[in-house]
């Protein structure tokens, strides 16, 4: 898998009670190197981090092999696997304090997810790096 092939396109909601900075930094502690702009959306702003390469990913990799997910993040990101696309959602709050909760798109957390939207040629292949099976 070569660095370019990987398109990652994460988006926040930052709803008015929320500290934008806070909702950008649990975005920096998941994903490194990526580009930020602010939209306006319904309720608040959406916060909007694009990143290529498969390194945009390599904390929420480390987050993973630290709190030993691997297998359960494994499931959960082939669960959101449709053709060359990936979508998963974490848990914001867990996120700022640098730890790994995948969520559901909706109803999970009142201050809403974090959305991962991960295109590349062969994302098994960056499914086996980022989580690999350990049984």
């Amino acid at each position: 898998m070569s660095e370019g092939d990987v398109e990652v396109l994460v988006e926040a909601r930052i709803y008015p009670t929320e500290d934008p900075e806070k909702v950008r930094r649990a975005i920096e502690n998941v994903l490194f190197g990526a580009e930020y702009e602010v939209r306006q959306a319904e309720l608040g702003e959406l916060l909007v981090a694009r990143a290529r390469g498969r390194d945009a990913l390599s904390k929420l990799r480390a987050l993973i092999r630290i709190e030993r997910i691997s297998d359960a993040a494994r499931a959960v990101l082939q669960s959101g696997l449709e053709g060359n696309t990936m979508v998963f959602y974490l848990n914001k709050q867990a996120a700022y304090v640098r730890h790994i909760s995948f969520s559901e798109p909706e109803g999970e957390s009142p201050l809403g997810p974090i959305k991962f939207v991960v295109k590349c040629n062969d994302p098994r292949a960056l499914i086996d790096w980022l989580a690999p099976r350990t049984a």
